[in-house]
């Protein structure tokens, strides 16, 4: 016997066993690894396929996302400028406020301080009336101290009093 060509019996049985394993293996074995590798098969695929929705729905949420902060990045300029058009208005509305409430004070004091001066030039025409008849009381007792003048003066007063009365008739 040599070791390179094997004997005619050592090769029966040897062919009678590799049928009977295979026999066995199709029978039993080559369905559940048949199975595991479909199942496997099947597992890659329904990942790769999850995978793939997964990166549509990031890419979907990605850009969401960017529409989401562009419309919050344009609500936030709009709300800015609102709230800057009513701070102006504010403003504008508390300045016009003011300068009719300056206005208003300042007429007030005009008319206040016109109310005053006129009290002060009654007060004055009154001092003025008083101390005249009082100077003119005086100066006329100076002159008058006789009966003589003071007949003489009434006499004179009557007579321009008459020509006035006869001039404007």
């Amino acid at each position: 016997m040599s070791l390179i060509t094997p004997d005619f019996g050592l090769l029966f049985w040897m062919t009678v066993v590799f049928l009977v394993v295979f026999l066995i293996l199709w029978k039993w074995g080559f369905p559940v690894i048949t199975k595991m590798v479909n199942e496997r098969k099947a597992f890659i695929d329904d990942s790769l396929r999850k995978a793939h929705e997964a990166n549509e729905r990031l890419a979907n949420i990605k850009a969401e996302g960017e529409q989401i902060l562009q419309e919050a990045r344009e609500q936030q300029t709009a709300i800015l400028k609102e709230a800057a058009q009513t701070r102006d208005a504010l403003i504008e509305q508390a300045q016009q406020k003011a300068k009719s409430e300056g206005a208003r004070l300042i007429s007030e004091a005009k008319a206040e301080i016109e109310n005053e001066k006129q009290n002060a030039l009654r007060d004055i025409k009154a001092q003025v009336a008083t101390l005249s008849v009082a100077i003119s009381e005086k100066v006329l007792r100076e002159r008058l101290n006789n009966d003589a003048l003071q007949m003489q003066h009434i006499q004179r007063l009557l007579d321009e009093t008459t020509q006035q009365a006869t001039t404007t008739h």
